[in-house]
């Protein structure tokens, strides 16, 4: 692909930014998952915020289940958890200065029964996250694609502990570092939303009528 024709950073974050809705807090509209990175360390003092954030996430009964491994890079748990990754992954999350892999407890700390809603309160802690580092002016892209037993023998996670994403957080780069089209061409689309209408209900199927819609 043609350097010259391919958006600059700059241009991708004004045109991933979502709609303005009064009301609204900026930093949903502009946080969003980026795949390149730039060459520019992460502080201590901004992923201590990070983390944080995601501490006074609300969870069932307290419990906090979740638990983060992370690594900069060039640390030995960033190239564990990088390891791990698969498909596409593997290639542009390898300029993302901090990896984070997220798991979940699975069962009460109290009296050791199952916790039905641990990954739940993993998804929220690491929106939590997300959200802080987009605050922050950071990025982060979430992964599913990645070897979950090889991630769990590599790191020595236990057996209760049920796995989430890795998280590839940092400062977004020029998209042309990506250098593969496919990729560029991820980077550089707009996002879309499906409408309230598709995922608001009074009753299934029927849409709740909200201002403005």
């Amino acid at each position: 692909m043609d350097e010259s024709v391919v958006m600059t950073a700059a241009e991708v974050e004004a045109m991933k930014r979502a709609p303005a809705v009064d009301g609204v807090l900026p930093v949903f509209r502009e946080r969003w998952s980026a795949l390149s990175f730039a060459d520019r360390k992460v502080s201590d003092a901004d992923l201590m915020k990070v983390f944080e954030a995601a501490r006074w996430t609300a969870s069932a009964i307290n419990e906090q289940p979740w638990r983060f491994l992370v690594g900069h890079k060039g640390h030995p748990t960033w190239k564990k958890i990088f390891n791990t990754l698969s498909g596409m992954n593997s290639q542009w999350a390898s300029k993302a200065p901090v990896l984070i892999l997220g798991v979940a407890h699975t069962r009460f700390s109290g009296n050791g029964q199952e916790n039905p809603w641990a990954l739940f309160d993993l998804g929220a802690a690491t929106y939590c996250l997300t959200l802080e580092a987009a605050a922050l002016k950071m990025t982060t892209h979430q992964m599913a694609a990645y070897d979950h037993e090889a991630a769990r023998k590599a790191l020595g996670i236990p057996a209760e502990y049920a796995l989430g994403t890795v998280v590839a957080l940092g400062y977004h780069g020029e998209p042309a570092a990506l250098e593969d089209e496919a990729l560029i061409e991820r980077e550089t689309t707009a996002r879309t939303r499906k409408p309230l209408r598709q995922m608001v209900f009074t009753s299934w199927g029927e849409p709740a009528k909200l201002e403005g819609q």
